[in-house]
């Protein structure tokens, strides 16, 4: 069991989910205010992904994020920033002639989905570490073996600590073939996405087998979709784990009961506590990632 426990907020996503709870953040100062509301409420880390403030949609602008990091920068909270690199990922295919992209297509190198972090320099950013078939209809994302090392290094130079993002269990293969290259500087941060179609599913046996793959002084984190994310806050904890809760991820508190994202850190923080646990503070969470405070 994990006794001293880090809480990410993961703010917004880039799911379709605004026109489902007006909790969703969309705005960059709607995204920082949650965030300063999420630290406050307890969060070690924010995980922070930005929308187009007229549509909504997930976007890769880096003046969106500038605006997002600056804000929390300047407020009176403390609290570890992690911003996504896996947007640009996006191949949405025709079923019929597979070589004919189709629109919601956004794909780019490894490299060209980092301008945001090399301006920003953030605590931690994210490595989605495979392709996958995500979810129902034609849409893959696209992770190669070649543009992860790529984005890997490219991270690594800034000195940037990277989360590596876990999808599948071959992903998990890939992630420790990273580390042993000598592209992720340690402590190795790997978060384990559960519930995600058509990934790792989320069920305790999966999420256990993949701890057992872990490395033994390994930093991880799990989460899951929806009804599971509190269940996966106690699954987590009690495997050695850190947590992540948020609404990329879940947008209710309980049945019928939306949520925003301080109330999700909240009932978190209650688990983790109940649990004989703590929560880490964010310079407690620098210490066990050998963070320098920026």
């Amino acid at each position: 069991m994990n006794r001293k426990v880090m809480i990410t907020c993961a703010l917004t996503g880039a799911g379709d989910t605004v026109g489902r709870s007006e909790h969703v953040p969309v705005t960059p100062e709607q995204i920082a205010e949650s965030g300063i509301a999420a630290a406050r409420a307890g969060a070690t880390i924010i995980h922070i992904h930005v929308r187009d403030p007229e549509t909504g949609v997930g976007s890769r602008d880096v003046s969106l994020y500038r605006e997002v990091v600056e804000r929390v920068r300047a407020s009176d909270v403390d609290v570890i920033i992690n911003t996504t690199a896996g947007m640009g990922g996006d191949l949405v295919l025709d079923p019929h002639d597979p070589t004919t992209f189709l629109e919601g297509t956004d794909l780019v190198s490894g490299v060209d989905r980092l301008p945001h972090v090399e301006e920003l320099l953030p605590d931690i950013c994210t490595l989605d570490c495979g392709s996958l078939n995500f979810g129902e209809g034609s849409l893959v994302y696209v992770s190669t073996p070649d543009m992860l090392r790529e984005g890997a290094k490219k991270i690594q130079e800034l000195g940037v600590r990277c989360e590596m993002e876990i999808f599948d269990t071959g992903h998990l293969w890939f992630a420790k073939t990273l580390v042993e290259e000598g592209l992720i500087d340690e402590p190795a941060m790997y978060q384990l996405c559960m519930g995600i179609p058509y990934g790792a599913p989320a069920d305790p046996l999966t999420l256990a087998a993949m701890v057992n793959q872990l490395p033994e002084d390994a930093v991880w984190a799990s989460f899951a979709l929806g009804p599971m994310q509190m269940p996966w806050v106690a699954q987590s904890v009690l495997l050695g784990g850190h947590v992540r809760v948020g609404l990329e991820d879940n947008l209710y508190l309980a049945k019928g009961v939306k949520a925003t994202n301080a109330q999700l850190v909240e009932r978190a923080r209650t688990i983790v506590e109940s649990m004989g646990a703590s929560v880490a503070t964010p310079d407690e969470g620098r210490e066990i990632l050998a963070l320098e405070k920026r």
